[in-house]
């Protein structure tokens, strides 16, 4: 939806909210709720949708005329599709998710045939006049290649060229439609590429030579040309969770991205856990088990803790940090699970919806990004407490956004 008349910005929540791999499980979920949500919040104006679809999705969605009825469905009831989640490729609910869901990476085939279907599904959803973000992963999974730096130099060498059929195929649809579409790159904590020092890193020593090479001999232009491509058609998914676990500062990172020329094509809002640690043994006892029910079984939360000189360090994961709380040196943690953006406390726990707040307030001002997408998709895993009507939830999350938004 259009936040307002006076502005650029569209708002959306990420539809990877709601269980669901093939087409039909999506479209059922989009029936289901979006009409709804769309007369509670924008009955007079078009509502926008934050699109997830599975590989096997979007292979279904491309057969026989389901895009052409899906199109004529959104028209029906007044919807449009702006942004795509391209990151997760299969499963994301109900199963053990963790690392996989930097499989298949930017390396493969795999991932960049699925991301040339969305790039197809999205050229015919978006509507004139908009450009079209498809977030996707930070290239693979840091982990994986810790220990072999030549193949993990290999995989990012080889997600330099796989970008460069994107864009390819990107510059192809603008020529013949119009339409400007762009892959956003969404740095998280153990991604790839993970906080703002390794996206500049990537782009200026890896993807803009080698991608710009690529593309350079793909379209026979020059490579001055060829990287400009590069720089209009690959951005960044500013996550606000993810770069508040890497206690980066929005401005800063505003700043540092556009002093390199890189662009943010989508920015997704969400809250991270944050607790500060006391001295004491005993309230340290009391974080831990209020943490505990944190430590599912689904996702990766990894946890990155600050200490008293500034110094940061990583785990994997919150199940991993946990016995290392009570004797941690640390002063603050923040855990990489999605919270509900409208809660700031959480008893003894906080969230760093903060960020939230100093990002839009500096969009007023920045006009770094219009693509807005709520992604807290982390419900079916709340602890019990937590847990509301998803409907209500959802729309208390999109009040709350808008109401930060005009008073800014």
């Amino acid at each position: 939806m259009k936040i307002r008349t006076d502005s650029n910005f569209h708002l959306t929540y990420c539809t990877n909210i709601h269980p669901g791999e093939t087409w039909l499980e999506v479209f059922d979920n989009l029936e289901k709720y979006i009409p709804n949500l769309k007369s509670r919040l924008s009955p007079e104006a078009p509502f926008g949708i934050g699109l997830r679809l599975s590989d096997v999705a979007a292979k279904q969605l491309l057969e026989n005329d389901n895009l052409a009825q899906f199109q004529a469905w959104l028209t029906q009831e007044d919807l449009y599709v702006f942004t795509l989640n391209g990151f997760p490729y299969g499963g994301f609910h109900r199963q053990v998710v963790k690392d996989q869901v930097y499989a298949p990476d930017w390396s493969t085939q795999e991932r960049l045939n699925y991301t040339l279907n969305l790039i197809k599904i999205l050229a015919t959803l978006l509507p004139a006049g908009l450009d079209g973000g498809i977030s996707t992963l930070p290239l693979s999974y840091k982990p994986w290649w810790k220990e072999d730096q030549v193949t993990g130099e290999t995989v990012m060498k080889n997600s330099c060229f796989n970008l460069a059929s994107v864009v390819a195929e990107m510059i192809r649809i603008r020529a013949e439609t119009g339409k400007l579409l762009h892959i956003d790159l969404e740095p998280e904590p153990d991604g790839l590429i993970e906080n703002t020092s390794e996206v500049i890193d990537f782009f200026q020593n890896l993807l803009l030579p080698i991608g710009g090479n690529c593309l350079s001999e793909k379209l026979n232009i020059e490579l001055k040309l060829a990287e400009t491509k590069l720089l209009e058609h690959v951005r960044i998914c500013y996550d606000t969770c993810h770069f508040s676990v890497e206690y980066e500062e929005p401005k800063t990172v505003f700043a540092r991205l556009q002093s390199a020329g890189i662009k943010i094509g989508k920015i997704q809002i969400s809250a991270a856990m944050q607790v500060k640690l006391p001295a004491e043994a005993e309230k340290r006892s009391l974080i831990v088990e209020r943490l505990r029910p944190f430590a599912e079984s689904t996702y990766l939360h990894q946890v990155i803790e600050r200490r008293s000189d500034g110094t940061l360090y990583h785990y994997p994961d919150l199940i991993n940090a946990l016995p290392h709380l009570k004797q941690s040196l640390a002063e603050e943690w923040r855990t990489h699970f999605h919270v509900p953006i409208f809660i700031r406390d959480y008893q003894i726990l906080q969230s760093t919806q903060d960020d939230i707040a100093t990002v839009l307030h500096l969009l007023q001002t920045n006009y770094a990004c219009q693509h807005l997408e709520i992604e807290t998709y982390t419900w079916d895993v709340l602890p019990s407490e937590m847990k509301i009507d998803l409907l209500t939830s959802i729309q208390r999350e999109y009040e709350w956004v808008i109401k930060l938004i005009h008073n800014s």
